[in-house]
């Protein structure tokens, strides 16, 4: 009896110390670097489908090299490049190979424009010749070999070039480029950055012709931005931006003869052509895809373009009452039938279409969603895809036969999995991760599944945070206006029912997003614990019009957006209020962009609802942001006013009650500072008090040296100052 009280009480001071050692999380260590994810570099899949390749640096002398791997071993088996052995060039920061991985394009002096876009000094290394070429004498965009790699074809200056890798000449293929004016081949800063396309050419499949997308910006209105910088001057950076219901680029679609040097117009005014968001070549050297907006964006076309006449057909025509999204998804299969992704039964799924665009089949099915289509393989005859199977939150690895038969589990643990699959669908690296665990990355085989090996798996960060005081992420439904809608909550490590605590809600809430998920959550999910572990209990709530619950979930806020979320995060934290742990009188809410549009809306109209409210970047008014991203959820506002303006919350600022703290970055080219300005002036004009903050020269994502740190204790502050 004495020997197990004696054990019990050494167990009690065990517990007692550990529960001492662990310690409550920082803003210092978030933003300092002190939380380090391990992630795998990124590895490029070789055709033989058994090795990837990767960029090395050798950190004494920072040489660069393309060493090759083993997908099963993870052994180094060969160096394909040396930057030492290059003569002319000491290093370079980027490589792609061409298709038969005969020659690779090295990239050097890199620097960013908008969102995806870059320029940069690129050069071409022949590994059979031994030979190093540069493509050209100043910096250029979006250089890409045919699939002979005896050329490349790049932007520069708004125009088109192509160099002859074996001649060395350069021949310019359009002449009518001109800054803020006519763009070939690259896309305008509005199709980069709704429609993530920067490169708007493509090779066909013998490398005899180029086809392009040419933009006509000049009637788009100029945009401006100050810059403050270091310099006694400002600096003033203009650019097309066509904000909802404004011109935008007129586009046209072009090819080019190589042998002829000819330019061919290609006429598609039969079809819905105000947006050309993707071109690419079929396996036929003759048929060119492109598919096609009308500017509702409530159709896609397919459309199959005849490579020597410039004769144009329709393939495939996908319709919806609200909007269809554009995806990377197509597919073509050998004899040029293709796989392609729809909404249309309500559901995102795969179908199969044969060459001439008649549906074969539909190759998924069920009310789930497919959320990642990584491939077909030919050898098994099956389609590889990531979806919602195991549930919304969640996400699975699966493959099916292409006639839909044949479905097999490949990776469906709890949480959400992510593939990425060898050329030849031998093998696939799975990543993996919960609200628990930190990101995991094994390599399995791709026939069923089957673990080969852990790659990585974060364990001295796990070990790490086992260090601190945390709490579990609970997963909830939350009943409101008729819906389900999935939620999360956040407790203090010490939580007591009988005690009341203030709520914290963070949300982004945008179509087709997801914030609730059973995943990783990075750095914001660091702050939300450090909040919890002083007394505030977090809550997000996936509001109606965001993704992964079906098409008509998803689609339902068309022409209203911020009507039906607002009223679902009020009426959340109403539900919340109600319980006997959450002090209705303290509720506060936070978000980023669309985020931040939602919490200066909810603070506003649900005033005797939420306490104080923080806004990030928001939009204030749908008036304000580009044509593409506005228009496909709201149309245009010369058709719907009120859409537009009784959703903002520019026309909510005398319902203000409580605390209000707005921040933007005044160099956001995404959300304009404009957004933040105006309704700066709508509250000062309704004499509201609140409290604001402008980053200089910062971007949408305000970061950069302490920027963060200092956001995120401003908003600490302010939090717990007002909650």
């Amino acid at each position: 009896m004495k020997l197990k009280q004696l054990c019990a009480g050494i167990f009690f001071l065990i517990s007692v110390a550990v529960t001492a050692q662990q310690k409550a999380i920082t803003l210092e260590e978030i933003w300092g670097g002190a939380f380090r994810m391990e992630y795998l570099d990124r590895l490029r899949s070789l055709n033989n489908g058994t090795e990837y390749s990767l960029l090395q640096t050798d950190q004494a002398t920072q040489a660069k090299s393309i060493d090759v791997y083993s997908y099963k071993t993870g052994e180094k088996v060969r160096t394909l490049l040396d930057s030492k052995s290059l003569d002319g060039l000491d290093t370079f920061s980027g490589y792609t190979f061409s298709k038969n991985e005969g020659k690779v394009m090295l990239s050097t002096q890199v620097q960013s424009i908008y969102r995806r876009s870059t320029l940069g000094v690129y050069f071409v290394y022949d590994f059979a010749e031994k030979t190093l070429t540069q493509v050209a004498d100043k910096p250029i965009q979006e250089p890409t070999f045919p699939p002979d790699a005896t050329k490349v074809a790049y932007g520069q200056d708004n125009n088109l070039f192509i160099k002859d890798l074996a001649t060395g000449e350069t021949t310019q293929i359009t002449q009518d480029g001109e800054n803020n004016a006519i763009i070939n081949g690259i896309t305008d800063w509005v199709y980069e950055e709704e429609f993530s396309l920067v490169r708007a050419f493509d090779w066909s499949k013998n490398g005899n012709k180029l086809a392009f997308i040419r933009f006509d910006e000049r009637e788009v209105p100029q945009f401006s931005m100050d810059v403050m910088g270091q310099e006694l001057y400002p600096e003033q950076d203009v650019f097309k931006y066509p904000k909802a219901g404004e011109a935008n680029a007129k586009v046209s679609l072009h090819i080019y003869d190589v042998s002829s040097e000819e330019i061919q117009d290609v006429d598609l005014t039969d079809f819905d052509t105000y947006y050309i968001p993707r071109l690419s070549w079929s396996n036929d050297n003759n048929i060119l895809a492109v598919q096609t907006l009308s500017r509702k964006q409530n159709a896609v076309s397919l459309i199959f373009v005849d490579g020597e006449t410039g004769k144009a057909r329709l393939a495939v025509r996908d319709e919806d009452a609200a909007y269809v999204d554009v995806t990377d998804n197509l597919t073509f299969l050998e004899d040029n039938s293709f796989i392609w992704t729809s909404e249309k039964d309500g559901w995102n799924h795969i179908y199969h279409y044969d060459k001439n665009g008649k549906l074969k089949n539909q190759v998924t099915s069920g009310n789930w969603e497919v959320t990642s289509y990584y491939g077909y393989d030919k050898k098994t005859d099956r389609v590889f895809y990531q979806s919602t199977e195991n549930g919304s939150i969640n996400r699975g690895v699966y493959s099916i036969t292409l006639n839909g038969k044949g479905k097999k589990e490949l990776s469906v643990e709890k949480g959400t999995n992510s593939a990425d699959f060898s050329a030849d669908f031998t093998y696939y690296i799975n990543t993996f991760s919960d609200t628990e665990t930190p990101y995991v990355f094994t390599l399995h085989n791709a026939k069923n599944g089957k673990l080969i090996r852990t790659i990585k798996d974060n364990s001295a960060l796990k070990e790490q945070l086992s260090g601190y005081t945390l709490s579990q992420k609970e997963f909830i439904t939350v009943p409101v206006n008729g819906e389900e809608l999935n939620a999360y909550m956040i407790k203090p490590k010490d939580f007591d029912p009988s005690k009341k605590y203030p709520l914290f809600m963070t949300q982004y809430s945008g179509p087709g997003s997801q914030s609730v998920a059973n995943s990783w959550g990075g750095s914001n999910d660091y702050w939300f614990q450090m909040l919890a572990q002083e007394g505030i209990i977090i809550a997000c709530v996936d509001p109606r019009g965001t993704g992964f619950k079906g098409r008509d979930f998803k689609k339902m806020t068309q022409n209203e957006l911020g009507k039906y979320e607002v009223e679902d995060q009020i009426a959340a934290a109403q539900f919340f209020g109600q319980k006997d742990f959450i002090d209705a009188s303290r509720i506060g809410i936070w978000g980023w962009s669309y985020g931040g549009f939602m919490a200066a809306n909810s603070l506003f109209q649900g005033a005797d609802t939420f306490e104080m409210a923080i806004a990030v970047a928001p939009v204030t008014s749908w008036r304000f942001y580009d044509t593409i991203y506005t228009e496909r959820y709201m149309g245009v506002p010369q058709e719907n006013a009120n859409g537009y303006d009784e959703n903002s919350p520019l026309s909510h600022v005398n319902e203000l009650k409580g605390k209000f703290l707005l921040v933007h970055g005044s160099a956001d080219d995404n959300v304009h500072l404009q957004n933040t300005m105006r309704l700066v002036e709508a509250l000062v004009q309704a004499n509201k008090q609140f409290d604001w903050a402008i980053y200089p020269d910062k971007n949408h994502g305000i970061y950069g040296g302490n920027t963060r740190l200092h956001l995120f204790t401003k908003m600490t502050n302010f939090i717990k100052e007002n909650l």
